[in-house]
């Protein structure tokens, strides 16, 4: 069984496209061990990077996002059974999800859950649903704050609009799908951000607070002639679902006291105007994540200034700060009640270092938080020395060299 031509692997992939031809190959030999010999079509979605915008989506927010080249790959192909089956390498077993028994599957964690409430959820909007074979490989981080449940979540979104639906589903169809069954489903306060940066591809600008409203954003890490590295501290934020569900939900409580619903609808001058008994009734915590998210806010405006200005190297800085009101403001950086353990802040602080030397770069928490990577946006010169300096303390193979690429969620097509 072949794979799609070098032609659209060049444009995807570029410089990158012959390890893609590769894992490609791979996938193809999967399938024709798990299902026999077939004619399946190739699929591919992006994990993301969060540039600015850390914890505001599902406040009505604004973040500035991008696709990255770390991404999940599949091959489906239709059956006419109505059973969707999926073998994802590195798990023993298949996600099998039969979409006439949908309600059959008990709510909770695991792949199985997250499939069938996205297949419920595109039906519940309308779409088709229906069976298909598919095997998925990919190389996104596990539970480190690039998004990879997203990615697999709009690979699968991808597979279901193109399989059964003529590539008639938005985008924000798609994230609302992830959303809906990691908030339902998985009882995951999820936002939209994750899935919108690995579906649309790119650097977008997303704005949530009437829907979902996004635009490409024309900026990169390249053109500054910087790189962007991953550095996994190790420690993945899978078992952190109480620390991550907090932040919005504090952030909502402090809205409700303001009358409002999101924080979107009211205005840092009526925190502040009403301090003290924000402080009494919602506490100091999430009065501080409000007010994050009010300026995390107004560093994502004043970076799309400084794209639309030409002034794209401001944005550097911007990152920074976003980062370090991350860590001090949103106080996502560590779990709390666990001093000893606090990985996050070693790697901003090694990383800070090393920037201090060269006098150059822009670094932050990376997601989620509390647990998982952080990023570095590094001068070309400098990221072979920066690699190998983080490489010394947490392995190299928990550094990872990647890039904004263009292309999110997609089809590329049959061999």
């Amino acid at each position: 069984m072949g794979i799609p031509s070098q032609d659209v692997l060049n444009k995807v992939y570029g410089e990158d496209a012959e390890r893609a031809a590769e894992r490609l190959s791979a996938l193809a030999a999967r399938y024709d061990e798990a299902f026999g010999a077939g004619d399946p079509e190739y699929f591919t979605a992006s994990g993301r990077t969060e540039i600015i915008g850390n914890h505001t989506d599902h406040n009505g927010g604004k973040i500035l996002c991008a696709s990255i080249t770390m991404d999940s790959i599949g091959a489906a192909q239709k059956t006419d059974d109505g059973v969707v089956t999926i073998w994802s390498e590195g798990y023993p077993e298949a996600i099998v999800v039969d979409t006439n028994a949908i309600d059959k599957i008990a709510h909770g964690g695991g792949s199985t859950t997250l499939v069938a409430g996205m297949l419920e959820a595109t039906a519940k909007r309308g779409f088709k649903i229906g069976g298909f074979n598919a095997v998925c490989s990919s190389e996104v981080i596990p539970s480190a704050g690039v998004s990879s449940s997203a990615s697999f979540e709009m690979l699968v979104c991808e597979m279901i609009n193109h399989l059964y639906n003529d590539d008639a589903i938005e985008r924000a169809d798609y994230a609302r799908i992830g959303q809906y069954a990691e908030n339902v489903w998985w009882d995951k306060a999820s936002g939209l951000m994750d899935q919108m940066a690995c579906a649309v591809g790119g650097t977008i600008l997303l704005d949530f607070s009437d829907g979902v409203k996004y635009e490409k954003v024309d900026f990169g890490f390249d053109e500054l002639d910087h790189d962007l590295v991953i550095v996994n501290t190790g420690k993945g934020h899978a078992d952190l679902s109480a620390e991550y569900s907090s932040v919005p939900n504090e952030m909502h409580d402090v809205a409700a006291a303001l009358g409002v619903k999101n924080l979107c609808e009211s205005n840092e001058d009526a925190v502040l105007a009403n301090l003290a008994e924000l402080r009494e009734k919602c506490g100091d915590r999430a009065v501080l994540r409000a007010l994050h998210y009010f300026e995390e806010v107004k560093r994502v405006e004043a970076a799309e200034a400084a794209i639309n200005a030409g002034d794209k190297a401001k944005v550097l800085d911007i990152i920074t700060a976003s980062g370090r009101s991350s860590w001090e403001w949103l106080q996502n950086a560590v779990v709390p009640g666990m001093p000893e353990e606090e990985p996050i802040p070693m790697a901003l602080a090694l990383t800070e270092l090393y920037l201090r030397k060269i006098g150059a770069g822009a670094f932050r928490l990376h997601g989620g938080g509390f647990a998982g990577v952080i990023m570095c946006v590094i001068p070309k010169a400098e990221t072979a020395g920066y690699v190998d300096y983080m490489a010394g303390y947490f392995g190299r193979e928990n550094v990872y060299l990647t890039n904004i690429r263009q292309t999110g969620a997609a089809c590329l097509g049959k061999a």
